[in-house]
C-alpha cells in the first residue's frame, strides 16, 4: 500500500514534476500572448506614420488629422467592454486570436481605401486590434496567482512597446513603398503574430475546468455588477491618463516634433521611440513595484511625477522683457529639443508606472469579473487614445500654442490626483473614524487634543 502511495506521488524517474510543468506552461503562454500584444498594438498605432502622408496627400487640418489618429482607438475602446465580458465567460485564447485576425484584416483594407472616408472606415476595422487588452487581461490573470499579477501583468503590458517598432520600421517602408505598403506589411506581421500565440497558447485552467465538468458560464448579469460602482469609473479616469494619454503622444509626437522642431518624418519617429519604447517597456517595472509596494503607492508616484513633467513641457516659448535700471533687459524662456527629450522619456517613466499600477488594482478587488472590469477601464483608457489627439489637434488650431496638449494633460493628471487622494482618505475614514479627528499634522494640535500627551 505504501509503495503504491509512493508511485502516486512521486513522478517517474526522468519525468518532468507537474507542478514545474505548469509553471513552464504559464510562461509559455505569457510569452506569446505578450507577443502578440506588441502585434496589436504595432497595427493599433500605425496612422502615426502614415497619417502625415496621408494629411499631407489628402491637404487635412490639424482637427481632421487628430480625427484621423483616434478613429482606430475608438472603436478599439468601444469593443474592449464587450470583448472583456466574452473573455470573462468563454475565455479568451479563441477571443484573442480572433482579435487580431480581424484587425490584421481591417489593415489590410486600410492599403485599399482611396478617399478620406473610407480610410477612416477601415481604420475603424484596424481598431480592433486595441481590443486584445480587455482579452488579454482576463487570460493571463487566470494563469497566475494574486500575488504574481503585477509583474505577468506588467509584461504583458510592455507590448505596448509594439508602437516603437511602427516608429522604427514604418517610415522607411512608407519611403521605399508608400504608405499603402506599410499597411499591406503590418497587416501580414500580425497574421502571423496570431500565429504564434494560436501554437503557443492554451486554454486556461478555469475555462479547461468549467467545460470539464459541462458547467454553464457565469450570468451576465453578475459579470457587468461592478460596472455599477465609482470606484471601476475612477480606475478608468485614471487610466484615461496613464495610458490614454501615452497612446495620444504616441501617435502625436510626429507630427508634434515636425511642427515644433523642423524634424523631418524619420527624425520625428524615431525621438518619439525615445518616449513610447520606454515608457512600454518599463510597464514591466511598474508591475513588480505595485506588487512590491502595492498599487496605491505607485499611483502616487506616477501623478506626482507626471504632474511635473508635464508642468514643464506646457510651458510655451516666451520673450520676457524686464525694465531695469539702465534700460530693458530681454531674454526667452524654451525648451529646447534635448530638455524636450529628456522630459518627454522622465514623463513616459511615470507614465508606465501608472498603467501598470491601475491594472494591480483590478484583479485585487474584482477576482471573477476581470474581463469585464478590466474592459471597462480598458475603454476608457482607449478612448483618451481617440479623444485626446483629436483635442490636441482642435487646441492647436483654436489656441495657436503647440504646447496646449501638454496643458492639458497638466489639468488632466490634477484632477486624478486630487481625486485618487480624497477618495483614500474617505476610505481611511471609514475604516477608522478617530483618523478624522486628527489634522494633517498632528503635531500641530493642541495638547488636550491628544490626550493631555505631548506629541
Amino acid at each position: 500500500m505504501a509503495a503504491h502511495q509512493s508511485a502516486e506521488i512521486v513522478p517517474r524517474q526522468g519525468a518532468e514534476h507537474p507542478v514545474a510543468r505548469l509553471e513552464r506552461l504559464c510562461r509559455r503562454v505569457l510569452v506569446v500572448t505578450t507577443v502578440g500584444y506588441i502585434g496589436c498594438f504595432a497595427v493599433w498605432t500605425i496612422f502615426a506614420i502614415i497619417g502625415v502622408e496621408i494629411q499631407r496627400q489628402y491637404g487635412l487640418s490639424d482637427t481632421e488629422f487628430g480625427l484621423l489618429l483616434g478613429v482606430p482607438f475608438l472603436s478599439g475602446s468601444l469593443m474592449r467592454v464587450v470583448l472583456g465580458v466574452w473573455a470573462d465567460r468563454h475565455g479568451g485564447r479563441r477571443l484573442f486570436f480572433g482579435v487580431m485576425v480581424v484587425a490584421a484584416v481591417a489593415t489590410w483594407f486600410v492599403a485599399d481605401a482611396t478617399t478620406v472616408p473610407t480610410i477612416l472606415v477601415a481604420g475603424l476595422g484596424t481598431g480592433f486590434a486595441g481590443g486584445c487588452s480587455a482579452v488579454g487581461l482576463s487570460y493571463i490573470t487566470r494563469w497566475y496567482p494574486r500575488e504574481r499579477h503585477g509583474t505577468a501583468l506588467g509584461i504583458l503590458g510592455a507590448g505596448n512597446a509594439g508602437s516603437a517598432i511602427t516608429k522604427l520600421g514604418a517610415p522607411w517602408v512608407m519611403l521605399a513603398y508608400g504608405w499603402q505598403g506599410v499597411a499591406r506589411l503590418w497587416a501580414l506581421m500580425l497574421l502571423c503574430t496570431a500565429a504564434v500565440f494560436w501554437l503557443g497558447s492554451a486554454e486556461d485552467p478555469k475555462q479547461a475546468a468549467r467545460r470539464a465538468a459541462g458547467e454553464p458560464a457565469a450570468l451576465l448579469k453578475r459579470q457587468i455588477e461592478p460596472l455599477r460602482r465609482l470606484q471601476v469609473w475612477r480606475f478608468g479616469l485614471y487610466y484615461f491618463f496613464a495610458f490614454g494619454g501615452y497612446v495620444a503622444l504616441t501617435v502625436w509626437l510626429p507630427r508634434y516634433l515636425i511642427g515644433v522642431y523642423s524634424l523631418d518624418i524619420r527624425m520625428a519617429a524615431a525621438i518619439a521611440v525615445a518616449f513610447s519604447l520606454p515608457a512600454g517597456l518599463l510597464r514591466v517595472l511598474g508591475g513588480v513595484l505595485s506588487d512590491r509596494y502595492g498599487a496605491r503607492t505607485v499611483m502616487y508616484w506616477s501623478f506626482i511625477g507626471s504632474l511635473v513633467c508635464t508642468f514643464i513641457l506646457s510651458y510655451p516659448a516666451t520673450d520676457y522683457t524686464v525694465h531695469g535700471l539702465h534700460g530693458e533687459l530681454r531674454f526667452t524662456i524654451a525648451t529646447g529639443l534635448p530638455v524636450f527629450i529628456i522630459m518627454l522619456m522622465v514623463l513616459g517613466f511615470f507614465m508606465a508606472l501608472g498603467k501598470a499600477a491601475v491594472f494591480k488594482h483590478i484583479p485585487v478587488y474584482y477576482p471573477d469579473q476581470v474581463g469585464v472590469v478590466g474592459g471597462a477601464v480598458g475603454a476608457i483608457g482607449g478612448l483618451g487614445g481617440f479623444v485626446l489627439p483629436l483635442t490636441f489637434g482642435l487646441m492647436t488650431d483654436l489656441a495657436d500654442v503647440w504646447t496646449s496638449c501638454f496643458m492639458l494633460l497638466f489639468g488632466i493628471a490634477s484632477v486624478n490626483l486630487f481625486w485618487m487622494h480624497f477618495a483614500i482618505r474617505r476610505q481611511e475614514w471609514a475604516a477608522a473614524p478617530e483618523i478624522a479627528d486628527f489634522r494633517f499634522l498632528p503635531e500641530l494640535q493642541p495638547t488636550s487634543e491628544l490626550g493631555g500627551k505631548q506629541p
